[in-house]
């Protein structure tokens, strides 16, 4: 008899619901959150279980590779969907939680969730300190901004290795109390850029010893953190049968709704999937379109989708066919072709002087 099992998962303690392929309840207990004590409630149903279901969470992800390298059927589900699916039951419980879940197991009613492996994982939490790192930096130094300006002292265009000479410049002559407020800012500013810089140097060693990110950034405007970045979106790129679902999966496509025959349209796009690896392909687009000098048959395709529509439209497009070109890129082991026939002509010279003029012109 097959038997199909579901685990609400907390900090603590779990709960796992063991079901039959009629719904019948086989057992119900609660564990503590270790893959040992899992193991142990599921031992003596092993070799009747034919799938175990997890909501995706960062402890989701550590019992999947636990019970999953312990020959354990193990499915990591996607939690939005799951969360749609067990919306239904009158009272939310960690036992009703994992019992919808080991229903949802029997049924199929599930999506399964890609796991990345180890080491795939920890270059992922290299480019998330080192991005939490960057945007706290950037808000110290709008506090220390913003402290000054109150007192008519402006920081100006500084660049960032040259911002706390210019701070000590400006409180030079200011009293004992000022002068330590905006000092210990400026300590506590001085700490995370040079964790931030640790961090930058080890993403490009990386790198610089990666050849499928040196392929990357053939493509222009694509540099290490955006090459490195998708390469850890994507880890595996047999996993998508199609390049062209690659933007899809990101969520780089349209919405579409649609009821009847009345109802049809399309709307922004989605936004799902690994939002840092949508960020990253958008930075890319709008870099190639912008600021690259060297020309090709995609960026003049995106100058006049953004004459047609608007600049950010064309970013967006461009993104989502950077995720293809790179994918392809990826399994042909080929480098970027900037394509014939993609000269520039004076109308696309004037669009792109129009988007790059100041606003106050």
């Amino acid at each position: 008899m097959e038997l199909f099992v579901g685990m609400d998962v907390a900090l603590e303690e779990s709960s796992i619901c063991i079901v039959d392929k009629d719904g019948k309840q086989v057992r119900e207990t609660k564990v503590p959150t270790e893959p040992e004590a899992i193991r142990s409630a599921l031992e003596g149903f092993a070799d009747r279980l034919s799938r175990i279901g997890v909501e995706a969470s960062s402890i989701g992800m550590w019992l999947y590779r636990e019970l999953h390298a312990a020959g354990l059927p193990v499915i990591v589900v996607e939690a939005r969907h799951m969360h749609v699916s067990l919306a239904a039951m009158r009272n939310k419980t960690d036992r009703n939680d994992a019992r919808g879940i080991a229903h949802m197991m029997r049924l199929g009613w599930y999506r399964a969730v890609y796991v990345k492996n180890i080491e795939t994982q920890k270059l992922r939490t290299l480019l998330a300190n080192r991005k939490l790192l960057k945007r706290k930096l950037l808000d110290l130094e709008n506090h220390i901004r913003g402290a000054l300006r109150t007192y008519g002292l402006l920081v100006g265009q500084v660049g960032r290795g040259d911002f706390e000479a210019r701070v000590r410049e400006l409180i030079e002559h200011g009293d004992y109390i000022f002068v330590t407020m905006i000092e210990t800012m400026l300590e506590v500013r001085r700490t995370v850029f040079e964790c931030f810089n640790k961090l930058h140097k080890i993403l490009l060693q990386v790198v610089r010893h990666d050849p499928l990110c040196r392929r990357f950034m053939t493509v222009p405007g694509v540099g290490p953190v955006a090459s490195l970045t998708y390469k850890v979106g994507v880890d595996d790129p047999l996993r998508f049968a199609r390049s062209r679902t690659v933007g899809a999966h990101f969520g780089l496509t349209p919405r579409r709704h649609q009821s009847g025959t009345s109802i049809d349209f399309e709307g922004h796009i989605t936004k799902q999937g690994d939002f840092t690896v949508r960020e990253a392909l958008c930075e890319a687009a709008a870099s190639m379109l912008l600021r690259a000098k060297s020309w090709s048959a995609l960026r003049a395709w995106g100058l006049k989708i953004a004459k047609r529509t608007s600049m950010m439209c064309a970013i967006v497009a461009v993104a989502r066919k950077l995720a293809s070109i790179l994918h392809r890129m990826w399994i042909d082991g080929t480098e970027f072709k900037y394509g014939m026939g993609a000269k520039i002509t004076p109308h696309m010279k004037m669009t792109r002087a129009r988007l790059l003029k100041p606003a106050n012109a």
